[in-house]
């Protein structure tokens, strides 16, 4: 075999590490005659038989994994004896080499291996030698006070705060300067979904890739300090990973995995502290910490273990111990409200999750506040056998469609609301919960529903969500008593809550748009008019602000096979609410949390998926699916400054501040929402982007200099 030179590149390996004398200056490196000649043969034989799967550098290829990291942490005997066997269960045959080769072959690896950092070879993670790291090495463990008052310079929870405000003290960027606003950084993303919001920690970003794994990243600069790569029994799993969230207490981070596991990660280096299973659900949702524990819930499996994949679970903080599960649907032997209601439906047919934002945590009452989805299958004849088989008013079918208030402790229920009885449509209530202290003082000319018991004026806690098929609740925070609602973004026939009783707040579905049986059709008003982005909260204006889409369902139920005719899936499209304008089928609500008055501000036919951000700045960003991330002014609703960037807006919109300097960060790519109000399907309108939706990037913008 002839021996060839190494190809032109620049490497080095460290003297501390092989004890070299610089014999020879060979491509760049410093290494004698007698160990370039072992090199060359060495390089032959690698790049003959291992680079076309493991890459030219062995760090990786499209067919195989790096071979680099099992290089670093065996010895010569066997490493050799793995090259000689291979790893057939992973696809791996042996390596075809001659039995004199293999020193050459391992030398060369060893080689490779040590152009890389010393740290590269974590057994979890993955550490970046070139990255800046200004604080990670000095990290300092996130305590509960922390977590409950985070400085306006972090970014802790997925809306800043525990009670789930998104609101930033920050205001370096305002009004007078936000024009001034340029890129600071931007980074590409591998591909996959992505609904993530990061972590910003001391300077540090902590955030989920697409395909389910982790990185820490200087927030200063998008320099990967490392990154923890997680092995997937099932591959695709990765790639479809849609947690939301991330979480930070002590000195971990807390990760969602897709493959039913949480996952406690260094804060430091990546490197896996302690795994839980939480066996048959989906991650969906991601986490949240408190009260020294982390909470996660997720999308259900199916099957008879329907009921207990549809849970809430609470795992110890710092060694992931089981401590409490709530599971999303009533048992037959909870007896919470005084009866069934799902009125016989056996267990294992009960099916609600909590695949959305995770919930909130109040300090105050020690209540963690979770919402719930809709219950499956979508319509009431077929999950109970008839359209009138169970009542019209709540609570039907709990705990979908509700806000739960739970004892973080005993994980045991302390109250519940149900928003929609009996859903027959698939309209999720499961966004996040927003707690804020305000007068109470609904007008009556605009707000539809007010319990006539609250003293006007009164100076309340409240807990306020918007649901995805629109309607907004004002409860207390601490009894759950109802005290408002209105239908959003306004008033419609065809709205899925034909009434509430004020004075008990027992919501009533609109029996009028409700599947009487196999392929009835309906419209529903409205669907998806806001989903899993979040809303944010400005204390200056005392209002919430949530974006809309005057999108409505036109459902039509499936219809079982005939002897003439073959069955029919079920039909859901969507549309735009009928009499609704094109120029005003999209905007960004200003929702006054003391009146109830709702402000609009239409934006035309592009919706969004991404998330509201409100500072004291007085500006509120957001963005939509044609690329364009804007600032607007949280008084007047005026456009002060846009931007255009590589692809849809996706959820991950931030601020915060390094050495004084603050960033605004948004999140770019692909998710599950994207396709269907793109294209229509979804609704309302066919809109067919070219909007590079595969984009996945962070883009950080900042002030000049």
């Amino acid at each position: 075999m002839s021996r060839r030179r190494l190809p032109s590149m620049s490497f080095s390996i460290p003297l501390a590490r092989k004890s070299l004398s610089c014999a020879v200056l060979l491509a760049g490196a410093c290494i004698n005659s007698a160990l370039a000649q072992d090199i060359g043969a060495g390089a032959d034989i690698f790049n003959a038989t291992c680079a076309h799967c493991h890459g030219g550098n062995g760090q990786g290829g499209q067919l195989a994994p790096s071979l680099l990291e099992r290089v670093a942490r065996e010895d010569d005997v066997p490493l050799m004896d793995f090259l000689k066997v291979g790893d057939p269960l992973k696809g791996m045959p042996p390596a075809p080499v001659e039995e004199g080769q293999f020193p050459a072959l391992v030398q060369y690896l060893r080689f490779l291996a040590s152009t890389v950092a010393d740290n590269t070879f974590a057994t979890d993670a993955t550490r970046n030698m070139y990255a800046s790291m200004p604080n990670i090495d000095e990290f300092v463990p996130v305590t509960e006070e922390m977590l409950m008052n985070p400085s306006p310079n972090d970014w802790l929870w997925y809306s800043r705060t525990a009670d789930a405000q998104r609101y930033s003290p920050l205001d370096e960027i305002d009004r007078s300067n936000v024009k001034q606003l340029g890129l600071a950084w931007s980074k590409g993303l591998p591909n996959g979904s992505t609904e993530t919001i990061p972590t910003v920690y001391n300077g540090i970003m902590y955030v989920t890739l697409p395909g389910s794994n982790v990185a820490a990243l200087d927030a200063t600069t998008g320099d990967t300090i490392w990154e923890y790569r997680r092995e997937y029994v099932n591959p695709g799993a990765g790639g479809g990973g849609r947690s939301k969230t991330m979480s930070i207490f002590a000195d971990m981070v807390y990760f969602a995995a897709p493959d039913e596991t949480i996952v406690a990660l260094d804060a430091r280096t990546g490197e896996v502290r302690w795994e839980a299973p939480v066996s048959g659900r989906g991650n969906t949702s991601g986490t949240i910490v408190a009260d020294g524990k982390v909470y996660s819930s997720g999308t259900c499996g199916g099957g008879r273990a329907a009921r207990e994949n549809c849970n809430i679970t609470a795992h110890d903080a710092y060694t992931g111990e089981l401590v409490w599960t709530f599971y999303l649907t009533q048992g037959l032997d909870d007896d919470f409200p005084g009866f069934d209601t799902w009125f016989g439906l056996p267990e294992d047919q009960r099916r609600a999750s909590s695949w959305g934002l995770p919930g909130g945590f109040d300090a105050e009452t020690n209540t963690l506040f979770w919402s719930v989805a809709n219950p499956s299958p979508y319509t009431r004849y077929e999950r109970h056998g008839g359209a009138d088989a169970v009542p019209l008013q709540a609570p039907v079918d709990l705990y979908s469609n509700s806000t739960l208030a739970i004892d973080p402790d005993t994980g045991k229920l302390k109250w519940f609301y149900q928003h929609l009885p009996g859903d027959d449509w698939d309209e999720d209530m499961n966004q996040e919960r927003v707690i804020v202290r305000t007068p109470v003082n609904p007008d009556p000319d605009k707000v539809k529903w007010i319990n006539p018991n609250i003293a006007k004026g009164e100076l309340r806690d409240i807990v306020v969500n918007v649901g995805e098929g629109g309607g907004m609740w004002a409860l207390d925070k601490h009894t759950g008593e109802f005290l408002w609602a209105i239908p959003f973004p306004e008033e419609h026939e065809n709205f899925l809550i034909s009434d509430i009783d004020v004075e008990t707040g027992a919501t009533y579905i609109n029996r009028d748009v409700i599947a009487d049986g196999p392929g009835d059709h309906n419209i529903v008003c409205y669907f998806n008019t806001r989903s899993y982005w979040p809303s944010s909260y400005s204390p200056q204006t005392n209002s919430l602000y949530v974006p809309y889409i005057k999108n409505c369902l036109n459902m039509t139920a499936a219809t079982p096979a005939t002897e003439t005719l073959p069955a029919m899936p079920e039909s859901r499209i969507g549309i735009p609410a009928p009499g609704v304008p094109n120029d005003e089928l999209n905007g960004l609500a200003r929702v006054n949390l003391e009146t109830g008055v709702v402000t609009q501000w239409p934006t035309g036919e592009i919706p969004t998926n991404a998330a509201m951000l409100t500072t004291a700045g007085g500006l509120v960003f957001w963005g939509d699916i044609n690329r364009r991330f804007r600032a607007q002014d949280v008084e007047s609703g005026e456009v002060l400054w846009e931007t255009i960037v590589g692809g849809p807006l996706s959820m991950g919109n931030i601020t915060y501040s390094v050495d004084g300097k603050q960033y605004v960060a948004i999140i770019t790519g692909n998710n599950l929402s994207h396709p269907g109000i793109n294209t229509g399907t979804m609704g309302p309108i066919r809109l067919n982007l070219n909007n590079s939706p595969t984009h996945n990037a962070i883009y950080v913008f900042a002030l000049p200099e």
